[in-house]
């Protein structure tokens, strides 16, 4: 059988597979909500940061690949922006508007979308989803938590006049969630000083990779649930247009047009039409904003995704 075939089963494997496990699990009352609650910040403070940490340590670091960067920010910033100026600020309360601002702007792009890069591409497109997937994962520090953080202190009725600014900001940034951050930094810095990471933190790094998904996957399993996806269908119709819909229209013009490598102009455009991110749900219940809308967005977009988008993309771009 064709290998490409053959890694269809990470799909399996790794995603679905924690996802039914975690489902599983709450319905049988097998972990609690604190266990979970636990095994999110496990995957946020440890897991991510060492992942972090040695993919940034042997980032290639050439001027081709400055690009990758504007596409990272690119792919998180502007359906941000799309989401936040046509649909989000419609949504009155901040606890709704947070989790969906997060469901726009985090797309599952190093899961999901460095599987199918590596299914279609093998190690060329998983490296390109991995690069470009690092500096979401650092607006996903520098910019989704704190405007997460910001929509929970405003549900909460924190104002100014009662609350110091620094203090605020300091909640915003200054947190444990951010220690992902840390991991890029230093892993850049022991990258750029010419300290070549050990060859046996390779299988390490292969390992964490599975590791993290299963610890992203299964609390997102646990959280879902299929009721609450039924109320919030009208509000994430919207989301659905933006993943689906303008941004792989928007994303085809810009690569067209500045993009030569036909695997990296492949490979992005499988990533704008990435569903939302396992972190948009766990953001959400980090900062206790609407759980059921960005578990909903993630649930009925990867499920189309799955089903129907990254099977044509399959056959259309192999």
């Amino acid at each position: 059988m064709d290998a490409t075939y053959l890694r269809l089963l990470f799909v399996v494997t790794d995603l679905i597979a924690p996802l039914v496990v975690g489902y599983i699990l709450k319905e049988r009352h097998l972990i609690t909500q604190r266990t979970n609650d636990r095994l999110i910040k496990l995957n946020i403070w440890i897991i991510n940061t060492l992942l972090s940490l040695l993919s940034f340590w042997v980032l290639p670091l050439s001027w081709s690949l400055l690009l990758l960067p504007l596409f990272g920010f690119y792919l998180v910033l502007f359906p941000g922006a799309v989401g936040y100026a046509l649909f989000a600020r419609r949504l009155k309360d901040y606890l709704d508007r947070g989790a969906y601002v997060a469901s726009a702007m985090l797309a599952n792009l190093g899961t999901l979308g460095g599987v199918c890069a590596f299914i279609l591409y093998n190690e060329t497109g998983f490296a390109y989803t991995q690069l470009i997937g690092a500096f979401q994962n650092m607006l996903l520090c520098l910019v989704v938590f704190p405007y997460s953080r910001f929509c929970q202190m405003k549900a909460a009725g924190r104002t100014s006049e009662h609350h110091s600014r620094l203090k605020d900001l300091r909640d915003m940034f200054l947190t444990p969630n951010q220690l992902c951050l840390v991991g890029m930094i230093a892993g850049f810095m022991l990258n750029a000083c010419g300290i070549e990471r050990p060859a046996e933190l390779g299988p390490v790094f292969q390992s964490l990779v599975h590791i993290g998904a299963w610890s992203a996957m299964l609390p997102v399993g646990f959280l879902l649930s299929f009721g609450a996806a039924r109320k919030n269908l009208g509000r994430i119709k919207s989301l659905t247009f933006l993943r689906f819909l303008l941004m792989p229209i928007v994303t085809y013009f810009i690569v067209k047009a500045l993009v030569a490598d036909p695997i990296l102009r492949h490979t992005i455009i499988i990533l704008s039409c990435c569903p939302t991110a396992i972190n948009a749900v766990l953001s959400s219940r980090l900062y206790k904003l609407n759980v059921d809308l960005a578990a909903t967005s993630f649930l009925v977009t990867t499920g189309a995704y799955l089903v129907v988008i990254f099977p044509v993309l399959f056959f259309l771009m192999k």
